[in-house]
């Protein structure tokens, strides 16, 4: 089986690359399941009806988030609403939506998402490593394919996680920094592993935001209100994975950027 991992969507231009490339891209790997991260969806923060519906439409059977959640108005309701939307699992008690679900392909395939918010250089949420142990025990009566996206900031923690549930998850893949690692590999218990898929959205920024904003805040200090460029080259990262779903072990995590140009 093989499965698509997209990297964070960045505005308008992330989501107009998902929707040309992705097509091209599930037919090239004869994927059958695609996991999209949606965190920045909405002008670089965030998520919208429309902008789930729009990536839901372009093939992505499952979308994930991170810190940058509930930053749309609405966003609350959405979460709870949109079953194929997930939100990191371990906000605390109260917070709305879920952090983990089993999906089915259209073969009849079980597999199993998770979305998880690291703690370190992070919002105050709770034991990324505790609850997945739960979680993961939870899917593992149902499926043994489960993909675990871990939004973080340390690379540290990312690959301790990914090493805590090697063995137990088909795959740890990390999002949130925009900038794709080089260190994706299969871990001796059969888990694949990347510390960052990189973004989707513009190139000639500073990880998605317009770069001359960002370095005026840097030379100053002053607040700023980020913005996405709308125009200019774009760049589609991710991974994809192939796996067997009788076992969950994956054989193989390959790299992927692909890039629109500008209309």
């Amino acid at each position: 089986m093989n499965i698509l991992f997209i990297g964070d969507i960045v505005g308008r231009p992330g989501r107009n690359a998902a929707t040309r490339l992705l097509p091209g891209l599930k037919s090239e790997f004869d994927a059958q399941f695609v996991i999209v991260n949606a965190e920045n969806a909405a002008a670089g923060f965030g998520v919208t009806a429309s902008t789930v519906a729009e990536l839901l439409t372009a093939g992505a059977d499952c979308l994930t988030t991170g810190n940058h959640v509930w930053a749309q108005k609405g966003a609350q309701e959405l979460v709870a609403n949109e079953y194929r939307l997930l939100r990191p699992a371990n906000y605390p008690p109260g917070a709305p939506g879920i952090g983990a679900r089993l999906f089915e392909t259209r073969e009849g395939v079980k597999i199993g998402v998770v979305n998880l918010l690291g703690r370190v250089f992070m919002d105050l949420v709770d034991c990324p490593f505790r609850l997945a142990d739960q979680i993961v025990a939870q899917l593992r009566e149902e499926t043994r394919l489960i993909v675990v996206d871990f939004h973080a900031e340390a690379t540290s923690e990312k690959i301790a996680l990914a090493r805590y549930l090697d063995g137990r998850v088909t795959a740890v893949v990390g999002t949130h920094t925009h900038v794709q690692t080089a260190d994706e590999k299969i871990l001796s218990g059969g888990t694949a592993f990347i510390s960052d898929v990189g973004m989707t959205g513009p190139t000639e920024t500073v990880i998605g935001a317009d770069a001359d904003i960002i370095i005026r805040k840097f030379l100053t200090g002053l607040p700023a209100r980020f913005e996405v460029p709308k125009d200019g080259p774009t760049l589609l990262s991710g991974v994809a994975i192939s796996c067997d779903p009788s076992t969950g072990r994956a054989d193989s995590i390959v790299r992927l950027q692909r890039p629109m140009l500008s209309e």
